[in-house]
């Protein structure tokens, strides 16, 4: 067994070890073992990361949007060029597969390319103001923005954040998930490759209630990002209403995923499939509440759960569809969820347990016959788990995707281009899907409502995140009132 790799913060240019000395284990769910060792950061830590981050904003803010476009493209190069590592250090620090982990980090340069072409795209407006006057508007950076990112897809929400908060002048301290700090740490030396001065990024690795609480309530930070569960979004907006910081929040989903009973069925049940098992459930928009029109309900949850049984489950490094559950926190919490849908009366077709062996695997699970007062279609599982259920007619199908706390995204599967419409229309998320498992492109915002939260990440919209909009009145020999004395 190899030796655990040892990873140090990044604050101010420096790679440092917490100044209390102390350290944590960073665990692979495939195995069980520890995988990496590094820093447990302290408030006194976070103080001086952002003490880092507000002396390097003036130059970084300052500096050509060319210029900070051109150190984005160089990290990419830098990234794409140690893109091995980064896809054994990913899927070793969060049980995805590998194929999972190389989709995910060329994703994440592709993200970075974006926003190097984009920096040049922040821009004002030109209004037409009173007669002698020129008015136009500004997007300036917001400040100094600390970036708190899930553990579900650690490397590429990191830079979903990171990318479009430099590109528009910003500087920033990034709090990795406590479960996966490994690959965000990495991007340390990738960065100084790149050509970034010392405290435009700092990278602090330590857990939540310490380290990020800090964060947020930090006077001298003045925006909060945050991709995580919906209880922590609370908390994180309450804290920081103290500093009236502005926050944008990405959380939980229960996403709804509608098949019509004249829909392509094949192509349905392999789209439905990979929406909820694809990266073992963990995914915030996983579409894990299925509705199925009456006339197709039978067939389609046939040819579902057949398929189901046919996914493999199984470390990175094999063909396995999808790796281990990331945490044995979140595997109890799946158990816990699989018990509570029998005791509901939900109907368990195939899964229901935990793989024998080492790490943290869990079977596709399937539910049918599910009603939308259960807690395992109200509730985010954030696992392998299926829900299915019936709908009569159309506005049946809108009524109960929208019975819901939750506003993040949807998938409608019909071959008729005015349900199609409508449907997208209809549904309360932040984004909605026709006919494809495909949901996510830097090109296009991704973001909730409801209980989902605020803000967009992706595209040029999340710009709106990371500028301020200042408003400039000249002069140019209007009339300007006065007291007249």
């Amino acid at each position: 067994m190899s030796e655990p790799l040892v990873l140090p913060m990044l604050i101010d240019g420096e790679r440092v070890e917490a100044r209390s000395g102390e350290r944590f284990e960073v665990l692979n769910p495939s195995t069980g073992a520890v995988y990496a060792v590094v820093p447990q950061a302290g408030p006194e830590d976070v103080d001086l990361a952002v003490a880092a981050a507000r002396r390097a904003f003036p130059g970084w803010s300052r500096l050509s949007a060319t210029e900070r476009g051109r150190k984005l493209a160089a990290l990419a190069r830098a990234l794409e060029a140690r893109k091995d590592d980064f896809v054994v250090a990913e899927s070793s620090q969060n049980g995805k597969t590998r194929f999972d982990a190389d989709f995910d980090v060329t994703s994440t340069i592709a993200c970075l390319d974006y926003y190097a072409g984009m920096a040049n795209a922040v821009m004002g407006e030109t209004i037409s103001g009173p007669e002698g006057y020129l008015v136009y508007t500004r997007r300036e950076p917001v400040g100094v923005c600390g970036l708190i990112v899930p553990w579900n897809f650690p490397i590429a929400i990191a830079v979903w954040k990171l990318a479009p908060a430099l590109a528009a002048g910003n500087t920033v301290v990034l709090k990795p998930a406590e479960e996966t700090p490994v690959t965000a740490l990495m991007l340390a030396d990738l960065l100084e490759e790149a050509g970034f001065p010392p405290g435009v990024v700092n990278i602090v690795s330590g857990d939540g209630e310490t380290a990020g609480h800090r964060l947020v309530v930090h006077p001298d930070v003045d925006k909060v990002s945050l991709t995580g569960e919906t209880v922590t979004g609370k908390i994180v907006m309450r804290e920081a209403a103290e500093t009236l910081k502005r926050v944008t929040l990405e959380l939980g989903g229960k996403s709804p995923n509608l098949v019509f009973s004249d829909a392509d069925l094949e192509q349905a049940v392999d789209g439905s499939l990979f929406l909820i098992f694809a990266n073992a459930g963990q995914v915030c928009d996983a579409r894990s509440r299925i509705y199925v029109q009456e006339p197709v309900y039978e067939t389609f949850v046939d040819r579902f759960v057949e398929k189901a049984r046919r996914l493999v489950v199984g470390p990175p490094d094999s063909e396995a569809h999808y790796g281990a559950i990331t945490s044995a926190r979140q595997l109890e919490k799946i158990e816990h969820y699989v018990e509570l849908g029998q005791k509901e009366g939900a109907t368990l077709l195939t899964g229901g347990r935990r793989l024998d062996g080492p790490g943290w695997f869990y079977e596709p699970t399937v539910f049918a016959d599910v009603s939308n007062e259960m807690r395992i279609v109200r509730e985010e599982i954030f696992g392998p788990v299926a829900a299915i259920g019936r709908f009569t007619d159309y506005e049946d199908g809108i009524a109960k995707a929208n019975d819901t706390p939750y506003g993040l995204a949807a998938t409608v599967w019909t071959q008729h281009l005015e349900t199609a419409h409508r449907a997208a229309h209809d549904i309360r998320a932040g984004g909605v899907w026709v006919n494809t498992s495909e949901f996510l492109f830097n090109e296009s915002p991704f973001g909730g409502m409801k209980a989902s939260g605020f803000g967009r990440e992706l595209s040029v919209h999340a710009f709106d995140a990371y500028t301020e909009v200042k408003t400039v009145g000249v002069s140019l020999g209007g009339h300007m009132p006065t007291f007249g004395v």
